[in-house]
């Protein structure tokens, strides 16, 4: 007679089990990820906005604007003109040192004011390491005075970008957390800036589009991975 060899039904509840906790473990290891990166997100957000309220309150101008930060803060190379908006090119006038790049002259000032960490020295485009800071995808954030956020072309208002390469679902979390959810409403919307230094800008809708129109508009899921946020101020 032959004898039949197998699993028991034991030991194949056994390796079920184990590919369960296996499988429970990666899929537990990849929301902490996103966690993680959601309150870095977060964090750097929140970060910048405390950094540009403070500098208003101490030097009752905005930084990057500011036309006496060579005057007042040590070590720092460039003015802007004093026109209450962190433009993209201002008119300088008779105004010392003054730059036209004033959302990127914004980091040094707040780096040598003592405001965020770091240390950032004015230089034109592109943005570098050494002249602005990126989010956690190694892209640059930005503050700015446009209208580029939300479908765009609506109120021109001071906004924080997050920068691009950041997937939808993060942005949608950090958007369920800090606001409402919509990303062409409320105080955190999508953003089409391109994260500086030749990067690609976020498609909006359609193929490839970070959220759907809706109504009501949400952002796009499963997750595409070009996308970027802006904090309204």
């Amino acid at each position: 007679m032959r004898k039949q060899t197998g699993f028991t039904l034991i030991e194949i509840a056994i390796v079920l089990v184990i590919i369960g906790l296996l499988l429970g473990g990666v899929l537990k290891g990849q929301e902490l990820i996103t966690s993680a990166r959601v309150r870095n997100l977060i964090s750097q957000q929140d970060g910048v906005k405390a950094a540009y309220f403070g500098f208003l309150d101490r030097f009752r101008s905005l930084p990057g604007d500011y036309s006496l930060a060579t005057t007042n803060i040590a070590n720092t190379t460039a003015n802007g003109n004093a026109n209450g908006q962190i433009e993209s090119a201002a008119v300088c006038g008779t105004i010392p040192a003054c730059q036209a790049l004033e959302y990127i002259v914004v980091w040094e000032h707040l780096s040598r004011a003592g405001f965020i960490n770091g240390s950032y020295t004015y230089a034109v485009l592109p943005e570098d390491s050494a002249s602005a800071p990126t989010n956690p995808y190694v892209r640059y954030i930005q503050v700015i005075y446009d209208s580029a956020y939300g479908v765009g072309g609506g109120a021109i208002r001071h906004n924080i970008k997050t920068g691009n390469q950041i997937p939808s679902d993060i942005l949608s979390e950090i958007d369920r957390k800090i606001d409402d959810g919509n990303p062409v409403g409320g105080v955190f919307q999508f953003s089409t800036y391109n994260g500086g230094s030749g990067g690609t800008s976020p498609t909006a809708t359609g193929v490839g589009g970070c959220y759907v129109a809706g109504p009501p508009a949400a952002w796009v899921a499963p997750t595409v991975s070009n996308c970027g946020g802006a904090s309204l101020l």
